[in-house]
């Protein structure tokens, strides 16, 4: 036990930082090991509000007055205080402070980004600017009002993401240039040229959805509408349940992270890995498949 008291912030202070929330281990040998919130005076001495304790031996949170429990070796703490604030826990009483903390704002903190970012959807919607000029103007004016910190634009910044945006769009525009999705349409119409009309349009969404999980869906469209409309030609078939297929297959975009800018994000912010969009959205793509591929033949006689 520490006797020393831990300078903390003044209130005054508290508020210019803003509140954060942060987990704490408890270290063998740290003030806390084999010690109670009161008998420290930990919400006194260090301007900390402890809000839950996870034990990380039984894996259960403790309930009721936490601030009498005895905690031990590998109990997970979780506080509130400023980011100063919460750093003197690792300084002064060596505590392990994950660094995953999560910022709040107050209401007044919050109106002017909200109207930053209202202003940006309506400049872009009404045509005045394109939305990335838009939304760059938007940044620049958080930054420069300080609703945004250069530091927290960088942590933001997925660099995995980004190069899976960079290496689609490249692959889509390979593909583009040097033809090969013209030989692609060539070698689908050719390799089902003997098949009957509903299998046909069966597998031309399955190559959509296929296609789309590689590249973008719009890329995917934009290669698969031109095939579907010579091949309903050439089977003297209807041209709509040919495009519908495109659009369908084209939009089953859930397989993989690549597949449309939502999943990028979402993989981002939820910390998910390529394998999980794989696990739950392949499934959910071949029952969307084999479910078009019945109904569109019932609804357009092929």
């Amino acid at each position: 036990q520490q006797d020393e008291d831990i300078m903390f912030d003044d209130p005054a202070d508290q508020k210019k930082e803003g509140i954060h929330l942060s987990e704490v281990v408890i270290n063998s040998g740290s003030l806390l090991d084999q010690q109670t919130l009161n008998a420290q005076k930990f919400s006194q001495r260090f301007n900390i509000v402890p809000l839950a304790i996870h034990r990380g031996r039984t894996g259960t949170e403790v309930v009721g007055d936490i601030a009498s429990k005895r905690l031990m070796v590998g109990d997970v703490l979780l506080v509130q205080g400023t980011e100063s604030a919460i750093e003197n826990l690792r300084t002064g009483a060596n505590l392990l402070v994950i660094d995953d903390v999560v910022h709040f704002t107050t209401a007044n903190q919050t109106f002017l980004p909200l109207f930053i970012m209202l202003a940006v959807v309506v400049v872009a919607g009404v045509g005045l600017l394109p939305i990335s000029i838009s939304a760059l103007a938007g940044l620049a004016t958080m930054l420069i009002t300080k609703c945004l910190k250069w530091r927290d634009v960088g942590n933001a910044m997925n660099i995995p993401i980004i190069m899976i945006i960079v290496a689609s769009l490249a692959l889509g525009s390979a593909l583009e240039v040097t033809g090969g999705s013209e030989f692609l349409a060539e070698l689908f119409v050719y390799t089902t040229q003997s098949l009957s009309a509903p299998i046909i349009l069966s597998a031309l969404m399955l190559l959509m959805a296929i296609a789309t999980n590689v590249v973008s869906n719009t890329a995917a469209a934009v290669i698969g509408t031109p095939v579907a409309i010579s091949i309903a030609q050439q089977l003297g078939a209807p041209v709509e349940p040919f495009i519908l297929a495109v659009i369908f297959g084209a939009n089953m975009s859930f397989v993989t992270p690549i597949g449309y800018q939502t999943n990028l994000l979402i993989m981002g912010a939820g910390n998910y890995r390529f394998s999980d969009f794989v696990r739950v959205g392949l499934p959910l793509a071949v029952i969307m498949w084999i479910s078009l591929s019945i109904i569109l033949p019932i609804l357009y006689p092929l």
